[in-house]
């Protein structure tokens, strides 16, 4: 299934976008807000694999929409539409759970481009890897056959690019990681943005593993560099 979402209350930028995921072999459901993204996922129970929200919205927000779908399903993907110049609220969506951004305006290459990053990174985390075992690092349990992240026993809930990032920290302990390698690995050579969303990435993640997130003792920073787990397994 290569299902999307689409919410954008400006008729022409929906249109632009609807278009083009439909060119390139999308099936695509668009409203023009809030209300109804949130109402077309749950009648949906669930079954899209992306979801494209404008920020700024009548009603209820992207932000909003954002977190609501975050709340709702922890594998998919959410891209959302921001201006060039709202550094914060590129920030800020990444926070709330989006996988990505894309600053208006953009390309017809740029938009699929991204789209079809972020399907591929859906779809690998949905299939079951070859490995099942668990990893075992300090108080962490990660089982890849059930997608599931637990500190001392509890079950810590991870977004699909978090899942990502635990799976590649944790299959590489003790080793400093480049943030471009970081970058190439969970958002592909081909990513269009800034290597910013790694550092908010990794800050998001911190706060959901970390004992204290402001001194983290787990994902360590390289300065300069990138970062590194910090437990040997």
């Amino acid at each position: 299934m290569k299902r999307i979402l689409v919410c954008e209350d400006e008729e022409a930028i929906r249109d632009f976008v609807v278009i083009n995921l439909k060119r390139s072999g999308y099936n695509v459901v668009d409203v023009s807000n809030g209300e109804d993204a949130l109402k077309a996922f749950d009648e949906s129970n669930g079954g899209f694999d992306i979801a494209i929200l404008d920020i700024m919205m009548p009603g209820i927000d992207g932000f909003e929409v954002c977190k609501q779908l975050r709340k709702k399903s922890n594998t998919i993907g959410i891209i959302m539409l921001t201006a060039k110049t709202q550094e914060m609220d590129k920030v800020r969506g990444l926070m709330l759970g989006a996988d990505d951004y894309i600053a208006k305006p953009f390309s017809p290459s740029e938009l699929v481009a991204r789209v079809d990053a972020i399907h591929r990174r859906v779809n690998m985390s949905n299939s079951s890897p070859k490995n099942t075992e668990s990893i075992k690092s300090g108080p962490f349990e990660f089982n890849k056959k059930s997608r599931m992240l637990t500190k001392n026993g509890e079950i810590i809930e991870l977004t699909q690019v978090e899942y990502q990032l635990m799976d590649l920290f944790l299959s590489n302990p003790d080793v400093a990681l480049e943030r471009a390698q970081i970058l190439n690995k969970i958002w592909s050579k081909d990513y269009f943005g800034d290597i910013k969303i790694v550092d908010v990435n990794i800050r998001r993640l911190r706060m959901k593993i970390e004992d204290n997130p402001s001194l983290p003792t787990f994902i360590q920073t390289v300065w300069g560099y990138g970062y590194k787990w910090g437990i040997k397994n």
